[in-house]
């Protein structure tokens, strides 16, 4: 059974990435989702991945669930290590000079 993280992480990290990341969303379910995504919210993660809701172009939603790229978390700093790196892989994969990290 994945590790649930508690009420405020997850409030916090969705917040996090869904007012200051949008393009980071869209990017990461572009590469491991579908390539005609127009919109992509993080909606959930456990410690086995996360979940975005997802609108095609042709107004169509579905969800996405991504594993973490390294191994299940339990951890909240392992949140955004794991974020980063779906990130990054997704760059990778559609080509995108990633920005620094902080």
């Amino acid at each position: 059974m994945p590790h649930t993280f508690d009420d405020d992480t997850l409030v916090r990290v969705l917040r996090h990435m869904n007012d200051d990341h949008a393009d980071d969303n869209l990017l990461i379910v572009r590469a491991f989702g579908c390539l005609d995504v127009v919109q992509a919210t993080m909606a959930g993660f456990d410690g086995d991945g996360a979940d975005w809701l997802v609108v095609r172009a042709d107004g169509s939603a579905r969800s996405v669930r991504l594993a973490w790229p390294h191994a299940p978390i339990s951890e909240r700093p392992d949140v955004r290590r794991e974020i980063v790196a779906l990130y990054d892989a997704a760059c990778a994969a559609l080509g995108v000079e990633p920005r620094p990290h902080d």
